[in-house]
């Protein structure tokens, strides 16, 4: 069932770990937040197609917050600063090695349910480190706190969207270059 309210946010589909941190963005000079109400936390949930085993409500709200601050220590700050905060929220829950009839895999458990979609998104940005930590990028853009994983080909992205900052800092420079000129 779609979300009776559509995902505002201006970059979305990113790794859960990232999305997580891309609920709290600048609009108009102000930092915006999807996750002040049990509202936007129904929308993060379907954005990121995990509606259909969670329910929002205020425990769950706030074990979200609690990663998503985790991951903003981690990737805004430092490894050694948010590693413990992340350790705390990848305490709640563990991987349960199985084997199915299509071969092996791995099923999320957690001691208390509410803690599924903090967990999740925590376990991504683990799997984030592994795979290539050098991609775990935020906007360069000036006044912009988005975060993306740098999946172009040479890892050189540097924008969320190009159509935005990307293009925000073009016009930007070009119209340095005219006034100086």
């Amino acid at each position: 069932m779609p979300s009776v309210t559509p995902d505002p946010r201006p970059l979305i589909g990113e790794p859960l770990a990232l999305d997580l941190l891309n609920t709290r963005w600048m609009e108009e000079g102000r930092i915006r937040d999807l996750l002040a109400d049990l509202g936007g936390l129904a929308v993060w949930l379907d954005s990121t197609g995990l509606s259909g085993g969670y329910a929002p409500d205020t425990r769950l709200l706030r074990h979200t917050l609690q990663a998503r601050d985790a991951l903003a220590a981690t990737v805004d700050g430092s490894l050694a600063e948010g590693a413990p905060l992340v350790d705390a929220v990848l305490a709640h829950g563990r991987i349960r090695a199985t084997l199915t009839a299509t071969g092996p895999g791995e099923i999320p458990e957690f001691g208390n349910p509410a803690w599924g979609p903090a967990w999740l998104a925590a376990r991504n940005y683990l799997e984030l480190l592994a795979t290539a930590p050098d991609r775990i990028r935020t906007c360069a853009h000036e006044s912009c706190i988005l975060h993306f994983f740098d999946t172009s080909r040479n890892g050189t992205r540097r924008w969320c969207s190009m159509a935005t900052c990307g293009n925000r800092a073009k016009a930007s420079r070009h119209y340095a270059r005219s006034k100086d000129a």
